[in-house]
């Protein structure tokens, strides 16, 4: 399953520089991930400071 990123997101922006399908960027409010692109490889996760990726179960 693809990952989301939650509100929790600060906009740090360190899940974006990480991914390496770059199919993470910056949204109005928080960074966005574009569901098609992902690989499930959780690297945007790993570097969160604050866990805002996290599976999306929808």
């Amino acid at each position: 399953m693809a990952y989301k990123i939650s509100d929790a997101c600060v906009q740090c922006g360190a899940c974006a520089a990480s991914c390496p399908v770059n199919c993470i960027s910056q949204g109005e409010n928080k960074y966005v991930i574009d569901k098609s692109q992902c690989i499930e490889c959780g690297s945007c996760a790993s570097v969160c400071p604050v866990g805002a990726p996290e599976i999306d179960n929808d």
